[in-house]
């Protein structure tokens, strides 16, 4: 049976914490800056957590499994 491949994509979009879950950053946040308030574009900074709708997902991506 051949290796299975993380997805190039994935990892370099998502992280894992010390806990197992996976972090994301926002999107929105890398053209056309202008336009957005800075209220916008400081919440678009912090990183987040991914939905547990497309954990699985995400982790089929990363070969987590």
């Amino acid at each position: 049976m051949p290796k299975v491949k993380t997805s190039s994509a994935a990892k370099k979009r998502f992280k894992l914490t010390g806990t197992g879950k996976i972090k994301r950053q926002h999107a929105y946040h890398s053209h056309i800056l202008t336009k957005k308030t800075k209220k916008q574009k400081r919440n678009l900074d912090h990183s987040a957590i991914v939905v547990s709708a497309n954990v699985k997902q995400v982790r089929d991506l990363l070969c987590l499994r």
